[in-house]
């Protein structure tokens, strides 16, 4: 099995740890040998391409799915001993919600507060009005479900996530069928519970959306993580390069090349690989050349380009699917929120 790559970070305390996380689907394997750690406070980012075991591992540090090998802690309680005492404080909105269709929003959340160990029967109607308000649905709470389009149907399932204080808040996929404006509600939700101290754990394919809300990342692919830890620490693991704006950008390449340093051109001037040289270095060489600098900054690497190559690798170290191999099939869940799908039956995610 593949070493994943782990990115440095700060040995604080973890809301959810896996050691040795296993799960076979006759005789497939979904999630292989997962060490995963979420670190208690920050916003981390779930990342794999289809068939890579990110929904697997969500509903199994749940209880939904239970492990064939492994260890799994929920605010440093192991599960799924003590599920009862701790899932309480954990919000979950996986694989899309689950609710009656013929009553309204404000009704299904009603019967999902009363069902919330945290929430006394006075406290129901508050609770279900702020979460409405919270993710915008206070205007359509009387609205029957089966009349919410598919983006407003995502918000109550993340209002019901929502409806009581939590230390742990689990999105899988939270902005699927949302438009641009719900896109942002969500990320402004998930930039109110990272200010309250609160750990978010976010699965998505949106590469965009974890770069511009997550403090770490976890990178999954066919079923083992090839990197995880701070998203910085990881952005900053590709070849860190200089952009050099200059109005002569050929002259600035051969006298880099000259010096035996790694340059191309680009439509502002020149891209510089740092590996081997430093930016005052570059610089010091352009100007001795006589080539006038009108900018130099530091740019790294996105996020995109950190994922294609990460999944890209352990695709080839390890000879896993090929393209006569496909993932197996994803089916979306009908199942409601929360409900337990039938043992061994589960799509490989």
């Amino acid at each position: 099995m593949t070493e994943p790559a782990v990115i440095a970070g700060s040995a604080g305390a973890v809301a959810a740890r896996t050691r040795g996380l296993r799960k076979v689907y006759r005789g497939t394997v979904a999630v292989d040998g997962v060490d995963l750690e979420v670190p208690e406070g920050a916003v981390v980012g779930m990342l794999g391409p289809n068939g890579s075991g990110k929904t697997t591992t969500i509903r199994m540090l749940l209880g939904l799915v239970q492990p064939t090998e492994g260890e799994i802690e929920l605010l440093g309680v192991p599960v799924p001993g003590a599920a009862d005492r701790v899932l309480p404080h954990v919000g979950a909105l996986v694989e899309g919600p689950g609710f009656h269709p013929f009553l309204s929003g404000r009704e299904n959340l009603l019967r999902f507060a009363a069902a919330e160990p945290l929430l006394s029967g006075r406290e129901l109607d508050g609770a279900v009005s702020a979460a409405l308000e919270r993710v915008g649905l206070a205007g359509a709470a009387r609205k029957k479900y089966r009349a919410y389009s598919l983006g407003m149907k995502q918000r109550l399932g993340l209002a019901s996530a929502l409806l009581a204080p939590r230390r742990l808040v689990v999105l899988d996929e939270p902005t699927n069928g949302l438009d641009p404006a719900g896109t942002q509600e969500v990320r402004r939700i998930i930039a109110e519970l990272h200010a309250q101290g609160v750990t978010v754990l976010v699965s998505s394919h949106l590469l965009a959306e974890v770069e511009a809300t997550c403090t770490h990342v976890v990178v999954l692919n066919a079923g083992v993580v090839v990197a995880q830890g701070p998203l910085d620490d990881l952005l900053e693991s590709g070849n860190p390069t200089l952009l050099v704006v200059t109005a002569d950008g050929a002259a600035a390449a051969a006298a880099l090349h000259d010096h035996r340093v790694t340059a191309w051109l680009a439509p502002a001037g020149v891209r510089v690989d740092l590996t081997g040289t430093t930016p005052a270095t570059v610089i010091e060489t352009l100007v001795r050349a006589g080539v006038r600098v009108d900018e130099a900054r530091r740019e790294r690497t996105g996020l995109e380009d950190v994922f294609a190559r990460l999944t890209h690798d352990l695709g080839e170290a390890s000879g896993e699917r090929t393209a006569d191999q496909p993932a197996a099939a994803e089916p979306a869940s009908d199942q409601p929120a929360g409900a337990r799908p039938a043992p061994d039956q589960e799509p490989v995610r």
